[in-house]
């Protein structure tokens, strides 16, 4: 019994409200146009640069733009229901925060151990899209770099379903930026923050000037047939390109670094949301537009969209802004993904010394941040972008699903709690958000599933040897177990 109200018993919000007066907390720098660039910085990257030329060319054709709707409207609810979340609990951690104040500690290690997943394999996916743009840069100048140093030396062949190797030594490209990225973040979040926005701005011009050059070039006839695949074409690309909006999300985790978290966090959510989503669709439409479906370039089709119409200009700016634009995702992504380890370490569900320790000059994670780092570089050498990127959509969607349900769970579990922003229409936006997103879930194939699970059940093994002995909700409840203050309460709301 005491093992069922440990794994099923909540964190209270009060205790989440205090750790903000705790030696440990971060610094409130961020306004609503920083947490907003930090948005756009984390969505605008290698899902519209890179992703979308595999998805046009394999999954959807020119109905990407649908499945850029279909994505961006799944997304939309979640971040409704992640908006209020944030004005509610503003602090690190973002939607394992969330389950752990209404769906009880094993659920909350669940999202937090697939959070870990999320970032850090989206990361190494990001990396991979920036050495892409590195080298189609780099051929303007006529530089190659060496196939063995470029490639990934492990890469999975889905009609034999098995590992094999490629030959290359590692893409050192990918890893050598992860490194550098988190070097910078090591140094603090006003001055990663300031980098971001200078990266961003840059990024939006060149994404207009993709839009406003290219639609010169569309040739109407390249939209037809508009479903090559059919309805279905449209979620298989949806649950693929998903991953082009994963960034949004990320803007929760630094609630806790927001000056007037309950305004400024649900405005950088949805406003990052909505203007990516629009630049997304209309992106998509120039680039069917300009180029036959299935002779869109796979790996960098942006820019060679424009080469096969003879613009180098315009390939080197778009080459050169992807190179700057997908390294403000990655920051971000790294950015997000130390905050969440944070969170977990000072739940004690991992080593709090290491994990939770924060610098005490520049007040950032540096430890979590090195290790992550390390371990980002070292997939992103050596594993292929497709495999990252179904990965990464699987384990996001997940997140969202819950989030949509903790959200109608806290309306009934603490009605009292002020909500400076409200998910509008509850339950009507939380059902459709869990809907839209599991169903782009299931066109992920058995694949990603058997993946996500294996990777859940390597956490489990970590929270019942590990997490579950030391986490302090647990020692809370072992020193009050006869009811009362804290423990009291987290029994009463499981």
């Amino acid at each position: 019994m005491a093992q069922r109200s440990q794994l099923f018993a909540v964190k209270p919000v009060e205790v989440l409200l205090a750790e903000l007066a705790g030696e440990h907390r971060l610094r409130r720098v961020l306004g609503p146009i920083t947490l907003t660039s930090l948005g756009v910085g984390a969505i605008i990257g290698a899902g519209i640069f890179v992703l979308t030329g595999l998805a046009a060319n394999q999954f959807a054709g020119p109905g990407l733009v649908l499945s850029f709707v279909v994505a961006g409207f799944g997304c939309a609810l979640a971040g409704l229901c992640y908006a209020e979340f944030a004005s509610m609990v503003p602090v690190a951690g973002s939607a394992y925060t969330y389950a752990y104040a209404t769906l009880g500690e094993l659920f909350a290690w669940i999202i937090g151990w697939d959070l870990v997943l999320e970032y850090a394999v989206a990361s190494s996916t990001v990396a991979h899209g920036w050495s892409h743009y590195l080298f189609s840069f780099l051929k303007l100048f006529d530089v190659t770099v060496p196939e063995r140093w470029s490639g990934s030396p492990i890469d999975f062949d889905p009609a034999t379903a098995t590992w094999v190797h490629t030959g290359a030594y590692c893409n050192l490209p990918a890893a050598l930026i992860v490194l550098l990225v988190s070097m910078i973040l090591v140094v603090g979040i006003r001055e990663s923050a300031t980098f971001n926005a200078a990266m961003v701005m840059l990024k939006l011009v060149v994404v207009f000037f993709v839009i406003v050059v290219g639609s010169q070039y569309i040739d109407t006839r390249n939209w037809h047939p508009f479903l090559p695949y059919g309805g279905a074409g449209v979620f298989k690309g949806a649950a693929y390109i998903f991953f082009a909006y994963i960034g949004f999300d990320s803007v929760s985790t630094h609630a806790e670094e927001a000056r007037n978290p309950q305004r400024d966090v649900p405005i950088g959510i949805l406003t990052s949301l909505g203007v990516c989503t629009i630049l997304y669709i209309l992106v998509a439409g120039v680039l069917t537009g300009m180029v036959p479906f299935n002779r869109i370039d796979i790996d960098a089709p942006v820019a060679q969209a424009f080469a096969a119409h003879g613009l180098p200009v315009a390939v080197f700016l778009i080459s050169l802004g992807a190179i700057v634009g997908i390294t403000s995702v990655l920051l971000v992504l790294l950015l997000s993904q130390a905050r969440i380890l944070l969170a977990m370490a000072r739940d004690g569900l991992i080593p709090r010394d290491f994990f939770g320790a924060v610098h005490p000059r520049f007040r950032t994670p540096h430890k979590a941040t090195i290790l992550v780092g390390i371990f980002v570089a070292t997939v992103a050498a050596l594993f292929p972008l497709k495999l990252l990127a179904d990965l990464v959509n699987i384990g996001t969607l997940m997140a969202f699903v819950i989030v949509c349900a903790a959200v109608m769970v806290m309306r009934r579990t603490h009605p009292e709690v002020p909500r400076p922003f409200r998910t509008p229409l509850v339950p009507l936006v939380p059902i459709l958000g869990m809907a839209s997103n599991f169903l782009m879930m299931l066109y992920l194939g058995w694949e990603n599933w058997a993946r996500l699970f294996g990777w859940l059940l390597v956490g489990f093994v970590i929270y019942f040897g590990y997490g579950k002995k030391r986490s302090t909700l647990a020692q809370t409840l072992a020193r009050e177990l006869k009811g009362g203050g804290i423990a009291g309460r987290a029994r009463s709301e499981t």
